[in-house]
């Protein structure tokens, strides 16, 4: 209390005890992966396009991150942050016109092309296996009706079904046979064997491929800096490298490492170290627990395929992690030409734009993928029936409406966090509370630190319920705050403790939409039978 020794007026200032929580940011992304330049192992912040290509250079052929980043400014994100792995020293002050070493393979020159066997006539296309094993390929009629040019390409291995195409001969048509096996296929290539004019759908029948001789074995070396294995990926939290670069950057939300399935489409790497590597990507995740990291499937799965690699070999449980299906084909500004990449940079746009648009506590579901021309494959709707329980968020096409995510599920298997938002919107709470409440500490612990302390979360979350955020028609219904004797007994007062028990209600997303329509006779009011 100050001292009034002599008589006059006085004026102080008094706080009024309300200190405001603040909502915290959502919408930072941060991307994993490999550039021709930029600094090693260093998170850089990026707020648009043109100063990622200022720090880490133009578009690499063979490599998805700079497509990644790309599409997340175009589908709404405004901040990244970017740690590049992969590539030396002298690459971080090289210029953005040197690629990095693993873009030419482990040996520094260009990598070999597979072998192939002896090519094989189906009517007026050839087919030559790439791959070893005892492969044949069947021609049938496609599902249902359609053009007299469709057909039904089977790729078989040891006479199981392991790689299935609905194509067409007519070319220039998206499921064109050539280009849809080029894109696709781990096993056989099929060519033109006719000019375009005499292109005509292969009678139905089954062809004995050879396979190719045994490529020479190349020589085992181990992952380095130019490329970059699971190790180089994790990296370690005390050096600042790989994820354990991201743990001193709070405001991240979201992590994406799609240069992992670029080194598995080369053979760098296998399924169980990119089993490794997102793993490792969720433990960060979990271990940070303000952040949720989009998982990227193997390129080339069909529906079937994709269900086996996520119940078996990657057989993941977590609520801070999502996975999403299809890859989607984009158009490459720096080739001129339309390809394949992950979803994760393109979601992680529509994560920030659903929150900028709508709020965290909205299902980023339903939301148009800005830039991608198509997909890998076409979904049904009786393959999302059995991927969409397991957890697997499909990107879906639908006439008139454009390319969508059509899923907003983590991969947990707990019901109560089943819902992407909902995890989402508990890290942002989380996160704003208890940054809005750090005044706290060292305050005298009394009845009015408590009331303070209620006042202060009730009034943020009474603004969450207005906006729509929480469920119920009163605030009563969709929120409790308390702090009082119960919470706090004299034994934790004694020890310097201060505990708040907070209860909310989170809205949760209309993920099955159901009109139940009846027949009534007219004037009678009752229901016919």
């Amino acid at each position: 209390m100050p001292s009034y020794l002599s008589p006059g007026v006085y004026v102080e200032e008094v706080a009024s005890g309300s200190r405001p929580i603040e909502g915290v940011g959502t919408s930072v992304a941060a991307f994993v992966g490999l550039a021709p330049t930029g600094p090693l192992n260093e998170p850089t912040l990026v707020t648009n396009w043109t100063q990622y290509v200022a720090a880490f250079g133009e578009f690499t052929d063979g490599y998805y991150l700079a497509h990644s980043v790309y599409g997340f400014f175009n589908n709404g994100g405004s901040a990244a942050y970017v740690v590049r792995v992969g590539g030396s020293a002298e690459d971080a002050s090289a210029g953005a016109g040197r690629g990095p070493a693993a873009v030419t393979g482990r040996s520094g020159a260009a990598p070999a092309e597979l072998p192939a066997g002896e090519p094989k006539q189906l009517g007026t296309f050839t087919v030559t296996a790439i791959a070893q094993g005892d492969l044949s390929v069947e021609v049938a009629d496609p599902e249902g009706e359609g053009p007299a040019e469709r057909f039904k390409l089977i790729v078989k291995d040891g006479g199981k079904a392991a790689e299935t195409f609905d194509v067409t001969a007519k070319k220039g048509g998206r499921n064109y046979v050539v280009t849809q096996v080029k894109e696709r296929s781990k096993l056989i290539t099929v060519t033109e064997a006719a000019p375009a004019a005499q292109l005509a759908r292969p009678d139905n029948q089954t062809v004995a491929l050879a396979a190719p001789a045994p490529a020479p074995a190349a020589p085992v070396e181990t992952a380095d800096a130019s490329h970059p294995g699971p190790a180089q990926y994790l990296g370690d939290s005390a050096d600042r490298t790989g994820f354990g670069g991201l743990e001193a950057v709070d405001e991240i939300s979201m992590v994406a490492v799609p240069d992992l399935m670029a080194a598995y489409q080369r053979g760098a790497i296998d399924l169980e170290a990119v089993k490794a590597v997102q793993l490792g990507l969720i433990a960060h995740c979990e271990l940070m627990g303000d952040r949720v990291a989009v998982i990227d499937p193997p390129p080339g799965l069909n529906a079937r395929q994709i269900r086996v690699w996520r119940q078996e070999t990657a057989g993941y449980d977590s609520k801070y992690a999502a996975l999403y299906y299809p890859w989607i084909k984009t158009f490459d500004p720096a080739s001129g030409q339309s390809r394949l990449v992950p979803p994760s940079g393109h979601v992680a746009g529509i994560w920030a734009r659903s929150d900028s648009e709508r709020g965290v506590h909205k299902a980023p579901a339903n939301e148009v993928v800005r830039g991608a021309v198509d997909l890998e494959i076409q979904i049904t709707r009786g393959e999302q029936d059995l991927l969409n329980p397991i957890g697997v968020n499909c990107i879906r096409a639908f006439p008139g409406r454009g390319i969508r995510v059509w899923g907003a599920r983590t991969l947990s298997s707990d019901p109560a966090w089943r819902y992407l938002n909902i995890r989402r919107y508990f890290n942002y709470l989380e996160e704003s509370i208890l940054i809005g409440t750090q005044w706290v500490v060292f305050e005298p612990n009394d009845h009015n630190l408590w009331a303070r302390i209620r006042r202060n979360i009730s009034a943020f979350l009474v603004n969450e319920w207005r906006s729509g955020a929480l469920f119920g028609q009163r605030p009563e219904e969709a929120y409790y705050v308390k702090c009082d004797e119960e919470t706090n007994p004299p034994e934790s007062v004694d020890v310097g403790r201060v505990i708040c028990e907070i209860g909310i209600a989170p809205v949760k997303p209309a993920e099955f939409v159901i009109f139940r329509l009846a027949q009534f006779s007219s004037g009678s009011g009752e229901l016919e039978e």
